[in-house]
């Protein structure tokens, strides 16, 4: 049987891109990583793609006249490499109806928060100016909301600090860890 295939969209350092494709590259995830999307060409992910043998896709959303053009863009290349999953990877733009209605049920993202809490950009500064005591990490589908799709999973990180220098990296260790295993596990029921 054919390996499951996989397109990660991220648009920043791609720490999380660089674990999913390490996951598959070490057989913890029964899957390859095909394509990785940038809607910021430059951003260090396309180096860690490169690392990795990954094709990458960098466009500019401004070159489009629309989000629909070039989600179409886009869906010509999910459809070319037969893309089963798309993983979201700090992916910093809302998903549009182009790329749901192909994709329904089959794009997921990694939140940086115990959602339904700290929705949105900078959920890590959200909840520290709020004091919470336990920041965390959440995997869900990506729905027509803003980070309002079904959890799939998610990590509790106790922290009672208030050092973002400090908490940052304890929240990335989470999601290097929770995102490949809840790959996995999806991957098993498409």
């Amino acid at each position: 049987m054919d390996k499951k295939r996989i397109a990660v969209f991220a648009s920043g350092n791609g720490s999380n891109f660089e674990a999913i494709a390490k996951a598959c590259a070490e057989g913890k995830i029964d899957a390859e990583v095909v394509l990785c999307v940038t809607d910021r060409p430059g951003a260090y992910v396309t180096k860690r793609a490169e690392k990795f043998g990954v094709p990458m896709i960098e466009f500019r959303p401004k070159d489009f006249a629309s989000k629909a053009d070039f989600e179409t863009m886009l869906l010509g290349h999910l459809r070319e490499n037969k893309v089963d999953l798309i993983c979201l990877a700090g992916y910093m733009r809302i998903i549009g109806d182009v790329l749901l209605g192909a994709y329904e049920g089959r794009i997921i993202n990694i939140h940086p928060s115990l959602l339904p809490a700290f929705q949105g950009a900078d959920a890590i500064g959200q909840a520290l100016n709020y004091g919470v005591k336990v920041f965390g990490v959440t995997v869900h589908y990506v729905d027509h909301t803003l980070d309002g799709g079904k959890i799939i999973s998610q990590v509790a990180i106790p922290y009672e600090g208030s050092d973002r220098e400090e908490l940052e990296p304890l929240v990335h260790a989470q999601e290097h860890i929770l995102y490949p295993a809840t790959v996995q596990n999806i991957l098993k029921k498409l």
